[in-house]
């Protein structure tokens, strides 16, 4: 200020002035330039910090120092990151529950094989009887066991993507009549009705994996018997839903399920009946391999059921040229 009345005072008007607009644009260089350096080197520490958790958009993405900008990334980045927690969260107690049924699905078997053939070193073994009765249920047991390494191992492939699908045209009605035949003796122990809706005369082609297609059908017509009413009806209809697509319903009169049951119908072990001595057996995989199935085919699987009136799953088809 001094400098500045002396030069005001001595020297004439506009050189005070010039010499005041360098010095304030000489200082205000100075400042914004250290200003900045000071706000970078934060912000960069931010960035460090924020790189160390893996945000690939941070990492890649160059350093800014407005505000804004760095505001809108700060509040994407932890809504990203919520959304990943809870996630992880989700997928946490899907895994402990998964682990939970798959030690329970195998137990029980385990230990019913154990129990018999202890029971039978431990002396029964001389009774030919007992012997026989016991070899037979743990035969039985190996079975079950059997049955659900083998849906392990299918559902797996399919999650994966490691089963192929050998795509061919096929007649969806017979292939339904031949279901029919092979569960014939389940249903007719609880004299439930094997039907379809109307009489096909001509057939219905599709293209799918025949194979695959067959084993929807037998877990669907299957579940249908198990938790059918006494005397009830299975019935199967085929109805045309667009010009390339069919859909096959399979309804029954059962007992039905609860509107919350709905949602993780198709989870793999997931049960309607969580205590732990079931109505039925089975390995608890059927519905989530059917649907893995269907949806390798790039084809929708519904399901629609009210307690104590019925239940009907159905799933699309495209029709063979």
């Amino acid at each position: 200020m001094s400098v500045f009345l002396y030069f005001f005072f001595t020297l004439k008007v506009l050189p005070v002035i010039g010499f005041g607009l360098y010095c304030f644009a000489f200082s205000f260089i100075v400042i914004q330039f250290r200003v900045e350096r000071f706000i970078y080197k934060r912000v960069k520490k931010i960035y460090d910090d924020l790189t160390l958790l893996e945000s690939t958009s941070f990492s890649r993405g160059p350093i800014t120092t407005n505000m804004a900008t760095l505001t809108e990334e700060i509040d994407k980045f932890a809504r990203n990151k919520k959304l990943e927690i809870e996630t992880l969260k989700v997928r946490e107690q899907y895994r402990k529950e998964f682990l939970g049924n798959v030690s329970h699905e195998l137990k029980t078997p385990l230990f019913t094989i154990q129990g018999y053939i202890l029971t039978l070193l431990d002396g029964a073994m001389d009774n030919k009887i007992i012997r026989e009765k016991y070899l037979k249920r743990a035969s039985e047991g190996v079975e079950r066991l059997s049955f659900i390494v083998n849906d392990l191992d299918m559902i797996t492939k399919l999650e994966v993507g490691d089963l192929r699908l050998e795509m061919e045209d096929f007649d969806i009605v017979e292939l339904v009549k031949n279901v029919f035949d092979t569960v014939e003796m389940r249903a007719h122990k609880k004299k439930i009705t094997l039907t379809l809706d109307m009489n096909y005369n001509a057939p219905i082609m599709v293209r799918a994996d025949k194979e695959r297609i067959q084993q929807v059908l037998a877990n669907l017509v299957i579940n249908s018997i198990k938790y059918g009413s006494e005397k009830g009806t299975t019935e199967v209809s085929i109805e045309n839903l667009i010009k390339n697509k069919v859909i096959v319903r399979v309804t029954d009169n059962g007992e039905g399920l609860d509107a919350k049951h709905l949602p993780r119908l198709f989870e793999r072990f997931y049960r309607v009946d969580q205590s732990g001595s079931r109505k039925v057996g089975g390995s608890g995989l059927g519905l989530s391999i059917v649907k893995h199935i269907i949806e390798a085919h790039n084809e929708k699987i519904y399901v629609e059921s009210e307690y104590d009136v019925g239940s009907e799953f159905s799933f699309t088809l495209e029709k063979a040229e």
